[in-house]
Order: structure tokens, then sequence, then C-alpha cells
């Protein structure tokens, strides 16, 4: 693929012709601090040996929750106290979705990124917000969008002053209950000049797959990543639990912690042989 726009996130170098790829991974949802520090701490100890860089990723507000009775985060002030203590501990950079404007000055005192949840995609005082906050913006496509849809989407960043933006592919709807990835959305999205990050967990839910929650199959992860490393994106993105089956948001979906350093290091030996044949 093209060469995207280049610039950092928290030290993290995005873009441009990185000899490898960044990786955005975290708990769907913070479930206490403790339980978010632990795997902030543990992906980090992963990673920097392996010279990933890592944006940490944890939501304090999980809004789009198939059943009102799930669980959905501790909330702004608490959620984003941890993310700031993990960012200020740790010294690495962080992420987390905003949904509604009003959080967006909030979230941005704290955090290097701020996301866009897919189902939000289209809404324009939320973009617009964001992309005004000064923080680098990751903008998931919808699952109802084609990838030159998100056009629009984009130039309502772009158009508020905002430049450090990442383009996320996180599937598309197929049928009931099913998601799958086109990887030729990669390249449209690419082709828009901002850096592409495959979400691959998300990518495998099956939304409303159990009914009152969402279903997933992680047993195809490591199938996608290598697809995606190999299309040549600039990020994956991944939630990652120690515990998927006991997680309180998107633990079907997850990748188990145990699995994560073998998976990176496949990845790894992967892109340095495509890029020996480029």
């Amino acid at each position: 693929m093209s060469l995207s726009t280049q610039f950092e996130v928290g030290g993290v170098r995005i873009g441009g012709a990185a000899a490898s790829f960044f990786l955005i991974a975290g708990p769907c949802v913070i479930e206490s601090a403790s339980h978010c520090y632990f795997l902030a701490e543990a992906l980090a100890g992963i990673c920097r040996p392996l010279q990933v860089p890592l944006i940490f990723k944890a939501s304090f507000d999980k809004a789009n929750r198939t059943s009102v009775k799930a669980f959905r985060g501790p909330g702004i002030e608490d959620g984003l106290a941890v993310l700031k203590d993990i960012r200020a501990r740790l010294g690495m950079p962080v992420l987390t979705d905003v949904h509604e404007p009003w959080q967006v000055e909030k979230a941005a005192e704290v955090v290097d990124c701020l996301q866009i949840p897919a189902f939000l995609c289209r809404q324009t005082d939320l973009l617009i917000a964001a992309a005004r906050s000064g923080r680098t913006v990751n903008l998931k496509k919808g699952q109802f969008l084609a990838p030159w849809d998100l056009q629009p989407a984009i130039q309502k960043i772009t158009d508020s002053g905002c430049r450090k933006l990442l383009l996320t592919e996180r599937g598309t709807c197929f049928g009931y209950n099913n998601l799958v990835v086109d990887v030729r959305s990669l390249g449209i999205l690419r082709n828009t000049g901002f850096p592409v990050v495959l979400d691959v967990t998300h990518s495998l839910q099956l939304p409303g797959g159990k009914g009152d929650s969402s279903g997933g199959q992680p047993e195809f992860i490591e199938i996608l990543a290598r697809a995606g490393v190999a299309v040549g994106v600039d990020g994956l993105f991944m939630e990652v639990h120690d515990r998927p089956d006991q997680a309180l948001s998107d633990g079907p979906n997850s990748l188990p912690l145990g699995s994560l350093e073998t998976l990176l290091k496949k990845l790894i030996r992967l892109r340095a042989a495509l890029g020996e044949q480029s």
C-alpha cells in the first residue's frame, strides 16, 4: 500500500515508512483500577522486548452495550483517573472512547488518542469536538459503511483542523449476527493518506449472537492479524484479557493475554519477510 501520513502519538511513531506495525491493545472496558493496571503492565512487558510500539486502550464507559443490564464501566471521572495513572506510571500513550461531545474536553486532558466508536462515526458534533481537541483521533469505520462512505466523516474531522487521524477497519455487517473483513477496504482507506488500523478482535464479534450480548470467534484472530500485516496496515487493534471467559465486556472475541507474545512474534517475522521481498 502507499505510504501514509506520519505523526506521533505519545511518542509512538505512526504511519510513514515504519518497518513494523504498532499495537493498540487492552481490555474492552475498565473493570477495576488494579485489573487495568495489571493488564497495561503485562502488555508493556510483552511489547517492549519485541519492539512493538504500544498504545494502551480501555474504555471508561461502553454506552452501546446490547443489554441495559450489561456492565458499562466506572464512568468518566473514575475511569480517566485510572488511565491517567497508567499513563504516568508506565510511560505509555493511552486511548479511550468518547461517546458524546461533552466528554471530549475531559478525556483530552488525560489521553493521547480519542476513539470514535464505529456506531458513532457519522455523529457530526462528536467528530468536530474530537478534531478540535488537539489529540489524535481514531475513527472507526461503522459496520454499516462501505470504506469509501467514510470520506464525509473524514472531511468533518480534517475541516475542523485535525490531521493526526487514524482510520480503523472493524468489519462490515454480513447478514445477521455476523461480520466480515474485506481486505480491499484496507487499501481503499489507505488511499485517503491516513494511517490504517485493522481491529482484529472486533471484526470477529458475532453481534447480538448470544441474544442479550455479542458472541465471537477468537479462533480466527491469528488469521486476520496475519492478513492485516501481510497487506501492510500501520497498526493492529486487539482487545486482550487475562481471562476472556470472565471479562465484563467483549470476552467472547478477546485474545487471551497468554497468547499475545507468540502471536506477535509470528507477525514480526511475517512483516520482516515481506520487507525483504519488497
